[in-house]
């Protein structure tokens, strides 16, 4: 049962509210009266508590912005009262401060906000629309061959180095492999399980996505440096929970301070000033590329939900795939080999 939004001075305006609100409750366009009432600051912290599958560094960077950039300029704001115009400034105003993708992720998440509050009937419509948002440039990452994976690892200490590796001969997130515990490795076998992932408030939790829980086959060379890792530390299977990469402190990664104190100074040392350690996940896509890997399989090595992802992967183009075509079109066509 429902209250009217106010009292009514006859009978007759009573009946016609109510017949108006049964009409679109049938039209499934009815909405809670009292829901525009609330404030952008009371929909945010309840958008913020309402998913409980969203992953906690996802949570923290979602209440960041929300924090930061969203309610010091709407929080006092009644739902009811926002307008595309509110939006389109706010973007425009984002847009002159930040990069143009930084400014995207912010509207995501006010866009996110306003289709929780319609989906919750306390809002008719969402005033994200036609919103006109900055123009992303093409970005070109950096592409590391073996030799530029192996100048990195070889700038790194010991305790580092194997991380590395696991990003670009398995393809790992930075998360996945921070995450890696003793009872993931079964290295008789020769596999590595992901089956959690470290966040960025460094507290584990599942994976991306259900794909990507998977168990992946390891070289040998892989499988006798992770062995020797955690000989180096005195890890045993004893304690399966233990993870395999922590701090020197003995703590989970802190993946900030990981990145300015290991991984910076290491792709320096390497020449390759601005990659990230994603780009290691890239160079692995593109050698399961270049060495004819069926799609399924590297949609399962990668961890990929979508195929649609893998599908990018192989569109890419990359300078060493284009030198390959290059040659091979010479030896058909003129004979060179």
């Amino acid at each position: 049962m429902r209250a009217a939004p106010a009292t009514f001075m006859a009978k007759a305006d009573a009946k016609a509210w109510l017949a108006g609100a049964e009409t679109d409750i049938h039209r499934g366009a009815w909405t809670n009266p009292a829901g525009g009432q609330l404030t952008v600051a009371e929909l945010s912290k309840r958008w913020l508590e309402h998913d409980p599958s969203k992953r906690s560094s996802t949570l923290a960077r979602d209440e960041a912005i929300v924090r930061l950039h969203v309610l010091p300029r709407l929080g006092g704001t009644r739902l009811r009262e926002v307008t595309p115009p509110d939006i389109q400034r706010l973007v425009n105003d984002w847009a002159k401060q930040r990069a143009p993708r930084t400014a995207r992720r912010q509207y995501d998440v006010v866009r996110a906000l306003f289709a929780y509050a319609v989906a919750s009937d306390w809002l008719a419509r969402s005033p994200c629309r036609a919103i006109d948002l900055p123009r992303v440039e093409e970005l070109r990452r950096p592409q590391l061959g073996p030799d530029d994976v192996a100048k990195i690892a070889g700038a790194m200490d010991a305790s580092s180095e194997p991380m590395v590796w696991l990003g670009a001969v398995l393809g790992l997130r930075w998360g996945e492999v921070a995450g890696l515990t003793v009872g993931s490795l079964d290295l008789l076998r020769g596999t590595l399980t992901v089956r959690e992932q470290l966040g960025r408030d460094r507290r584990l939790g599942p994976p991306k996505s259900a794909m990507g829980r998977r168990t992946l086959s390891l070289p040998r060379s892989l499988t006798e440096m992770l062995a020797a890792h955690l000989a180096a530390s005195d890890t045993t299977a004893v304690d399966p929970e233990r993870l395999v990469f922590t701090s020197p402190q003995g703590t989970p990664l802190d993946y900030s301070r990981w990145r300015q104190r290991v991984w910076l100074p290491a792709v320096k040392i390497a020449g390759v000033s601005g990659a990230s350690f994603h780009d290691l996940r890239r160079a692995n896509a593109t050698a399961l590329v270049l060495d004819g890997v069926d799609l399924k399989t590297v949609q399962a090595r990668l961890g990929h939900s979508d195929p649609r992802l893998t599908l990018a992967v192989y569109a890419q183009a990359t300078t060493e795939a284009d030198k390959l075509a290059a040659e091979r079109l010479g030896e058909r066509f003129f004979g060179i080999r």
